[in-house]
């Protein structure tokens, strides 16, 4: 470059650098605060955004006003004292411009986050037409994330809030809406539900990026996306593409002049930082913009996608979620999980299962870090569809977590059984359940199925069940002498009839540590 022109570059650099130093920026908040929001009661509200440095900013919501000054970032927050339930309200961010967000309420505000089953949308679920049409709840607000990536975390997204009205409810989480709906129909307040959900993602891509690099459990993952970053060739990959962009046309044309369907369509392999599946590239472009407004807690449907490295769950979920408390910094809010539902082929004999060994990591995060517990629903899935269409008995069922342990409603019946010790008696298995609410039953007083029992030679065969009492059942079969172990709806599909009296299932288990299926899978 001549030394004329490296004189014009810098000269223009610097005539850039005085004018953006002398522009003035209007405030300005992140989109998650907006007309139709829904702020979270009784606890701190933190409200945020930019302005020019050292600008006087100052946020007026009812009878509070608070005031602060950006720093030389431009950044500045602010936070409102707990509110109350009330009428609608409008909130002000004051500085050299004014912000005002009308029709502001004050309730509950729950995070929906997960893969494809969190996503699924009312239009295709359970009793669509229904639901939509009965979707008049103006005092339940949609809040969507649109679906994008970041190798870095982001402070902002292009949504806003919405009514649950039949056009807005009809493209929203079913499992998000129906929440959301329930918990507004039984409390009588107002409820935000924010929606952020991408179909096929994994839990790592959810995980904020300091979390992972400091979780030497899962260093595998790290190192094994950084391993394929470091070999991506643009230029490879294009050409790959071409090559089977050239197949594909002529085998399309082929199927439709055949009739018949046409093959998928090929999808060219994008940068890895860049890639869904990547560590916490949805952490960063899809939950870290939306910290850290106030919540009450979050629901999460997730694992499909992590069954293969289950045992690796067990540390990756407790870390994804203390990667949200840290980012939120309003402690150990409530964090629900759905566990898998029942899924593939019905096995004639009892089977090790990764699916089981999932569920199983589910319910052991919420005996890792506190407020966290899982919903099951081994008896809604399908053999051959691995998105349940009813939704409506997930989100039932993850609402009386809620309205029970948050809200203090002890006259609602938690959540199924779960087990809680063994005892063998001869060549009896005698399981104690707890937390099971109500008397244990046989679904609608079918026989006793799902439970397998297994001696030292650690093989599992199908056990005689039948209840004993409130909450045990003995368990024997005539091929195990001197048993050892026992499980309950341990399959991928698992048809156990095991309920409490208000038709909650058991939670699947094991009373065994042998070896899983998964043990030792810690690589996507």
């Amino acid at each position: 470059m001549s030394t004329h022109r490296i004189r014009l570059t810098l000269l223009s650099s610097l005539l850039c650098s005085l004018l953006a130093s002398t522009a003035t920026a209007d405030v300005k908040t992140p989109a998650i605060f907006g007309s139709g929001m829904v702020l979270q009661r009784e606890i701190d509200v933190p409200v945020w955004g930019w302005a020019d440095a050292g600008e006087e900013v100052t946020v007026s919501f009812r009878d509070q006003k608070v005031s602060t000054k950006a720093g030389n970032d431009g950044k500045w927050q602010v936070k409102l004292k707990p509110l109350k339930v009330g009428q609608p309200g409008t909130l002000t961010v004051a500085g050299k411009n004014k912000l005002e967000f009308k029709d502001v309420l004050v309730g509950e505000v729950w995070v929906c986050s997960g893969q494809s089953n969190m996503g699924w949308s009312i239009a295709r679920g359970l009793d669509a037409d229904l639901e939509a049409a009965a979707a008049q709840d103006p005092d339940v607000r949609l809040f969507q994330v649109p679906l994008t990536t970041a190798e870095t975390p982001q402070e902002d997204v292009n949504a806003e809030w919405r009514t649950a009205a039949p056009d807005n409810v009809s493209s929203f989480s079913a499992v998000g809406y129906l929440y959301g709906r329930q918990l507004h129909h039984t409390l009588r307040v107002p409820v935000g539900v924010i929606m952020t959900a991408w179909g096929g993602t994994r839990a790592e891509a959810w995980t904020s990026p300091e979390a992972m690099a400091k979780t030497e459990a899962l260093k595998p993952i790290v190192d094994a996306w950084d391993e394929r970053a470091a070999k991506y060739d643009a230029a490879k990959a294009k050409a790959q593409f071409d090559t089977a962009m050239k197949s594909w046309t002529e085998r399309a044309a082929k199927a439709k002049a055949a009739g018949k369907r046409a093959p998928r369509r090929p999808q060219m392999q994008g940068p890895p930082r860049k890639d869904r599946h990547h560590y916490s590239t949805l952490y960063n472009a899809m939950v870290a913009p939306l910290t850290p407004y106030a919540i009450r807690g979050a629901i999460w449907y997730q694992g499909e996608s992590n069954a293969g490295r289950a045992e690796q769950y067990r540390t990756l979920m407790p870390t994804m979620i203390q990667s949200w408390r840290d980012a939120w910094g309003q402690g150990d809010f409530h964090f629900y999980q759905v566990q898998l539902a029942n899924f593939m082929a019905i096995t004639d004999k009892p089977e090790e299962s990764a699916w089981a060994e999932l569920r199983e990591a589910q319910v052991m995060a919420g005996d890792a870090i506190p407020n966290v517990d899982a919903v099951c629903i081994t008896d809604i899935g399908a053999a051959k569809d691995i998105h349940p269409k009813d939704k409506q008995n997930v989100a039932k069922r993850l609402a009386r977590l809620a309205l029970v342990d948050i809200h203090g409603m002890k006259s609602i019946t938690r959540s199924g059984p779960t087990y809680k010790s063994m005892e063998v008696k001869g060549n009896k298995v005698i399981v104690t359940f707890e937390n099971q609410g109500s008397p244990l039953v046989s679904y609608y007083n079918e026989p006793l199925t799902g439970f397998a029992i297994a001696g030292k030679d650690k093989q599992w065969v199908w056990g005689t069940a039948k209840i004993t009492s409130a909450n045990t059942v003995e368990v024997s079969s005539p091929e195990v002498k001197e048993p050892v172990a026992v499980r309950y709806n341990w399959a991928n599909n698992p048809q156990g009839t095991l309920y409490n009296a208000a038709y909650l299932p058991a939670y699947p288990f094991r009373s065994d540590d042998w070896k899983g299926v998964t043990v030792g899978a810690v690589t996507p």
